[in-house]
């Protein structure tokens, strides 16, 4: 079973990811800040993590690079508010995978992990 983990200070935001996720079959880990979602990462593995750029204490890019250190082959998928699209590209330049605005709509993740099995698809053909 493919798990993802969410790493968002926001409550709602984790609990429809998480709902979401289970819905789809996936096993889903949740933090509410860097620090915690590092700790989770490096004990579960997971495959995919959803991560919000702007969090009190460790900040999204700071996470994304450890992520990124100890598993560059690890999709992670940016997390941004409207007008946030700087740090978006800033992502990006550390590797970030996709990025899905907030307030996100199930359209918006069901095109993230469309993309995510498609990248997948292509590594384990070439």
């Amino acid at each position: 079973m493919e798990t993802m983990l969410i790493i968002d200070d926001e409550k709602p935001i984790l609990n429809m990811f998480s709902l979401l996720l289970n819905l789809y079959g996936y096993r889903v880990f949740t933090a509410e800040n860097g620090e915690d979602g590092l700790d989770v990462f490096k004990k579960e593995k997971p495959d995919v993590v959803f991560l919000d750029v702007k969090m009190p204490g460790m900040d999204g890019l700071t996470v994304l690079k450890e992520i990124k250190a100890i598993a560059p082959e690890t999709e992670v998928i940016i997390v941004t508010g409207h007008g946030d699209e700087d740090l978006a590209q800033s992502a990006f330049a550390l590797n970030a995978d996709d990025f899905i605005n907030k307030p996100f709509q199930k359209e918006s993740l069901d095109e993230a992990l469309d993309k995510w099995q498609k990248r997948l698809k292509d590594k384990e053909s070439s």
